[in-house]
C-alpha cells in the first residue's frame, strides 16, 4: 500500500487537498508535524509521496518548503491541488469569546485572518503552532484559549466553532504540491507546470539573462521568487513555475541553457496544473508565443539540425 506523508495532525487543509488527488485513493495517508517532517519522511523512505503547502495566494510561498525542496536528496513535485480555505475560530465547548486570551494558528492562518483577529480579540495573545490542525489539538489539550483552523478540526477535536468564515480575504487560495523522490515526470497534458531553482553568479545582468532564456523561447514565468543559500551570505535561490513540461521542445531547450549558464539548476518537476478549488481544471488559452517559438517551430528546427548534424545541407 502506498504511504503518504501530509502535513497534520488530522484534519488539516493539507488533508484535505491531498483528499482530491487521485494518488490518495486506497493509499494510507499518515500525518506528520510540520512540513519539514513530510519532506524527511519521502527523502528516509518511510512514506512514497508527501503533501506540503507551497504557496498561498495571499502570503505567497512557504519558506520552508522552498528550502526544503533544494535540499538533498532531492525531491520533485508531481501534482499538485488548489483549496479555497475557509478559517473558523475553535474553542473548548462553553468557552466566549470575551474569555480568549491566546490564539493560535499556522503563521499562514494568522496572517489571512489578522485583521479579524485584531479587531475582535485585540487583547489576546497570538501565537504560532505546526498547522492548523495541530493548533486545534492544542486547544483541546488546554493550551490555548482558541485556535484558528478548518471547520473540520472542530469535530476532529470536540471543538466549537464560535465565529466562522473569518478570512479578511475571502476567496483566499492555497497551492498544495505532492512530492515523490526522483522519477520520470508525469506525461505531459498540456496544461502543465515545470518547477525549478536556480543559482547565479552575482553579476549585472545575471538574472536577466537567467529570464530572457525563457522569454525567448517563449515560457510563461508565473512565479518567481527568492530564498537565502543558508551557508553563504547574500547568495540566493531562484524558485521559478513556468508553464509548460520538461517533455515539450521549447522548455527542455530552455532547461539546457539554464544549465550551461547557470551556477546550479535543480529540477523540481513537471506535472499537471490545477484549477482553483479541484486538483485538475480544463486547458486554458496561453499567450502567444514570440515568434519562433511555438511547439512546431522548434521540432522543425530540431528535425533541420539533426539533418545539418547527419551530413545534410542547409
Amino acid at each position: 500500500m502506498t504511504r503518504i506523508a501530509f502535513l497534520g495532525p488530522r484534519a488539516t487543509f493539507t488533508e484535505q487537498a491531498l483528499r482530491s488527488m487521485p494518488e490518495a485513493a486506497g493509499a494510507e495517508l499518515v500525518p506528520s508535524t510540520g512540513s519539514p517532517a513530510v519532506l524527511a519522511a519521502v527523502r528516509d523512505g518511510s512514506a512514497d509521496l508527501g503533501c506540503v503547502p507551497i504557496e498561498n495566494s495571499v502570503e505567497g510561498a512557504v519558506p520552508a518548503v522552498l528550502d526544503g525542496l533544494v535540499a538533498d536528496p532531492p525531491l520533485v513535485i508531481v501534482r499538485e491541488a488548489m483549496l479555497a480555505v475557509r478559517f473558523a475560530l475553535l474553542v473548548r465547548p462553553g468557552t466566549r469569546l470575551a474569555d480568549v486570551r491566546t490564539v493560535a494558528s499556522h503563521p499562514h492562518g494568522i496572517a489571512q485572518t489578522r485583521e479579524w483577529i485584531a479587531a475582535q480579540l485585540p487583547e489576546a495573545d497570538v501565537l504560532l503552532s505546526a498547522s492548523t490542525s495541530e493548533a486545534a489539538a492544542q486547544v483541546a489539550r488546554g493550551e490555548f484559549d482558541a485556535a484558528v483552523s478548518a471547520p473540520l478540526a472542530a469535530e476532529q477535536h470536540g471543538l466549537e466553532i464560535i465565529a466562522d468564515d473569518i478570512a479578511d480575504n475571502a476567496g483566499a487560495i492555497t497551492r498544495f504540491a505532492l512530492v515523490s523522490p526522483p522519477g520520470p515526470p508525469p506525461a505531459p497534458t498540456g496544461h502543465d507546470r515545470t518547477s525549478l531553482a536556480a543559482t547565479t553568479q552575482n553579476r549585472p545582468g545575471a538574472l536577466l539573462g537567467l529570464l530572457t532564456e525563457l522569454a525567448v523561447r517563449g515560457i510563461d514565468l508565473t512565479r518567481i521568487e527568492s530564498r537565502p543559500i543558508k551557508d553563504r551570505h547574500a547568495e540566493y535561490w531562484f524558485h521559478l513555475d513556468c508553464t509548460g513540461h520538461v517533455a515539450e521542445p521549447a522548455m527542455g531547450e530552455a532547461l539546457a541553457a539554464l544549465h550551461r549558464r547557470c551556477d546550479r539548476v535543480r529540477f523540481l518537476g513537471s506535472y499537471p496544473r490545477a484549477g482553483n478549488g479541484a486538483s485538475t481544471a480544463a486547458p486554458s488559452t496561453s499567450p502567444l508565443p514570440i515568434g519562433g517559438a511555438d511547439a512546431e517551430q522548434f521540432t522543425a528546427a530540431q528535425k533541420w539540425l539533426d539533418g545539418l548534424r547527419a551530413g545534410g545541407t542547409a
